[in-house]
């Protein structure tokens, strides 16, 4: 399976095979899933309650899905304020966003805490226009987040953009200093270190073959079988092989290209620090530089899964990594003869709004679910926990009665439908945003797909 030189890293450090379920057991909690959703509930159910018996269940190793591929931006929600609101009101959606916010920290207290070296570095988001199309494209948030006086965002001159990005395209931007950097791999790797050290029962290479949606729910392995009390389904965009998540998201890639060190070429551009940087398109441009100088790159140009099915299709190094290296360089043209060393890329559950749902799988009370993250989960699955927490537990508190629990969410088509539309919508955005780097418009049906899209940081209040 090929994963990048993030998980080749991680696997350095902590390689040891955690056993392959064989025979019967039984749990109190079964979670299925290995990566930050899954990993982080697992540690807050049992500090929470450490005689819990709580069995997790991996198909490869922890952190080799999507939590070990992504781009290692740990942001918070204040972006996703507009949708929050239209989902859950005002009050709901700044509780939501504070608690979004304080994962941030979390994840760093929880490193220094179990001497977890992830590589974190709270420097920062830089939210920036690439084009002068984008200029204060985030205008619209910012003023609604000013009415409310919950503004986090500071905007900074052009000079002071360039300078932070190390970029000449960086045109203008705002910034939020509560947003960090880690290495995705390395910190899920911890988080699976000191989930077994707390009691948890890991199984990796053991992949879920069936669910018996009992009041005594089965979950069903390769090699053996999970009678537990309640099952937490914490799988990502694999999470769409149940029929009532599948179309809550379209899965489709994240598409990353790793460059070799430069770490002394790449402090002389001044992009030197952990600040995690995007542009304000809805096919996002988001990168970021590694302590030791390389800079780590994303968009999501790659592939979608035809009815959800991923099988091995992003198994493999990227096949977008020509485009994505491209627009790599038009960031830093002075830096264009250092080679891209690595390329890969992983499934994204992404939804309409952005934002995750949480409930019951088919109104089972006993089978709780969260996904829907959108390549947005390295912090927001740490608050999220608290979610799946109360859920398990039959906690009658805030969480429990989040707004993001039950959602009315807008379904996506059925396939055909789904697969062939998400391709048009994602191919017209990529030629409306690449006409505007070059000032000019796109034609009225490129314009009307482009309206289809889901919402993206850019606020789209009509979604």
């Amino acid at each position: 399976m090929y994963r990048g030189f993030w998980y080749a890293q991680a696997l350095d450090l902590e390689g040891a095979l955690a056993p392959t379920l064989q025979g019967t057991t039984s749990a109190d909690v079964c979670i299925i899933g290995g990566g930050f959703l899954g990993l982080w509930s697992a540690i807050r159910l049992k500090k929470e309650q450490p005689s819990l018996d709580v069995v997790l269940i991996e198909k490869d190793r922890c952190g080799s899905g999507a939590s070990g591929r992504n781009g290692g931006l740990a942001n918070n929600w204040w972006a996703k304020y507009l949708s929050l609101m239209s989902i859950c009101g005002e009050q709901e959606a700044r509780r939501i966003c504070e608690a979004a916010d304080s994962a941030v920290d979390e994840i760093g207290e929880f490193c220094r805490a179990h001497n977890v070296d992830a590589q974190y570095r709270k420097d920062g988001w830089l939210w920036t226009a690439s084009n002068p199309r984008q200029h204060n494209s985030w205008r619209v948030l910012t003023e609604k987040l000013d009415n409310y006086n919950a503004n986090p965002f500071r905007e900074v001159t052009p000079e002071e953009a360039r300078a932070k990005s190390g970029s000449p395209r960086t045109l203008s931007g705002i910034f939020d200093p509560n947003a960090a950097t880690v290495q995705p791999a390395m910190l899920a790797r911890g988080l699976r270190r000191v989930a077994i050290e707390l009691g948890v029962r890991i199984y990796e290479k053991t992949p879920l073959t069936r669910l018996d949606r009992r009041t005594a729910p089965v979950v069903h392995t390769a090699h053996g079988s999970v009678r537990a009390k309640k099952v937490v389904i914490a799988m990502n965009a694999w999470g769409a092989q149940f029929p009532e998540l599948k179309r809550m998201i379209v899965v489709m890639s994240s598409d990353m290209v790793a460059t070799a060190p430069m770490k002394t070429r790449l402090d002389a551009t001044g992009f030197n620090d952990g600040v995690c940087v995007t542009d304000s398109r809805t096919v996002l441009n988001y990168w970021r530089n590694t302590p030791d100088g390389r800079i780590v790159f994303g968009k999501p140009l790659g592939q979608f899964a035809f009815a959800s099915r991923i099988g091995n299709l992003y198994d493999r190094p990227c096949p977008a990594a020509e485009g994505v290296t491209a627009e790599l360089r038009s960031f830093y043209p002075t830096l264009a003869d250092v080679p891209v060393v690595s390329s890969w890329t992983g499934p994204l559950d992404r939804a309409m709004k952005g934002l995750p749902n949480f409930g019951f799988l088919g109104g089972n009370p006993n089978i709780i679910y969260g996904i829907g993250f959108s390549g947005n989960g390295v912090a927001t699955t740490v608050f999220a926990s608290r979610i799946i927490k109360s859920l398990v537990l039959e906690a009658n508190d805030e969480w429990s009665r989040c707004g993001l629990v039950d959602q009315k969410v807008k379904l996506l088509p059925p396939e055909p439908f789904r697969f062939v539309g998400a391709r048009m919508v994602r191919n017209a955005l990529v030629r409306k945003e690449t006409l505007e780097d070059h000032d000019r418009d796109a034609g009225a049906f490129t314009t009307f797909l482009t309206a289809l899209a889901p919402a993206g940081y850019v606020p789209n209040t009509k979604k």
